[in-house]
């Protein structure tokens, strides 16, 4: 479906200029929410033990079966402008999530795995392995529509959210869009009445943007090893402008390819993943970001 041009006759309809429309779009992100017991038809499994390619070991780390967390199967999902998901076949996310926040300190990114079987692979279930630490319970999840903006995007409406609270670079980038589109509070109230935000508890998100602190975490590694390399020198007194700089043309390039809560309740998996790389199905090029939530 063009969500684009839906979001674009809709914001027509309400007598917003067409340049605002363009310029506001540059921002929505849409991404697809995973629930078990939402009605639909089932787009992907939870839990259980997954279909892997007729002859393919269980993914391992450490001659450890890695946890297997969900599958999707591609085609079922809705498609979603600017988002390169393959077409068909299906998408395996596995991780040891512990293991996988004390690697990312040493660089170590072992612990986690997405693996893509195309629509035309023989694939059968996979027994579970002899040193699983446990398979979790099996589940459908059907799938619903969600809008995203960036953080700094704050309307007259938002009453979580004050500009006091953005860094004085988003409380510029604020400015300017403000300045941009006289008609922002009315843009970004249309986009969450056409997929507007779900109360309940989603079991995983796909697409979107990129967790903030996983795509700040990316800056400061490519700031650092850029810096060792020699290709740039950073006073002290301006990293964190320039760390700010580099996240925010780092949100353009990365895309969320997986959020999802674990049993786990103090952590949260993350999958993300370079827009370039995705399109062209690079999907061993996704980085884990497993978060600590206390």
């Amino acid at each position: 479906m063009d969500h684009q041009g839906q979001f674009g006759r809709a914001a027509l309809g309400l007598g917003i200029p067409d340049d605002e429309i363009s310029r506001f779009t540059e921002h929505l992100r849409l991404s697809i929410r995973l629930s078990g017991g939402a009605g639909g038809a089932p787009v992907g499994q939870f839990g259980g033990l997954p279909r892997l390619p007729v002859g393919m070991d269980w993914p391992t780390a450490e001659a450890r079966a890695l946890p297997f967390i969900f599958s999707v199967d591609c085609a079922a999902l809705p498609r979603v402008d600017g988002f390169g998901l393959p077409a068909d076949g299906s998408l395996l996310f596995f991780l040891n999530h512990e293991e996988d926040h004390l690697a990312a300190g040493n660089g170590e990114r072992g612990y986690a795995r997405v693996v893509y079987v195309p629509a035309d692979v023989d694939t059968q279930v996979a027994e579970k392995p002899a040193n699983s630490e446990h398979v979790g319970e099996q589940y459908d999840v059907c799938a619903t529509l969600g809008a995203g903006l960036p953080p700094w995007i704050v309307t007259d409406d938002d009453e979580d959210e004050d500009e006091d609270d953005l860094s004085p670079f988003q409380q510029q980038l604020a400015r300017d869009l403000q300045r941009d589109l006289p008609h922002l509070d009315e843009l970004c109230a249309l986009a969450y009445d056409l997929w507007p935000p779900d109360d309940g508890l989603a079991s995983a998100d796909i697409g979107g943007y990129a967790d903030d602190e996983v795509i700040r975490s990316i800056a400061e590694q490519t700031l650092a090893g850029r810096e060792k390399a020699g290709e740039i020198v950073i006073p002290v007194a301006q990293w964190y402008s320039q760390l700010e700089r580099e996240q925010h043309r780092l949100t353009s390039e990365w895309v969320s390819l997986a959020r999802f809560s674990l049993t786990d309740e103090y952590y949260y998996g993350t999958f993300v993943i370079r827009h370039d790389d995705l399109a062209a199905g690079r999907l061993e090029k996704a980085l884990s970001v497993t978060e600590f939530s206390e």
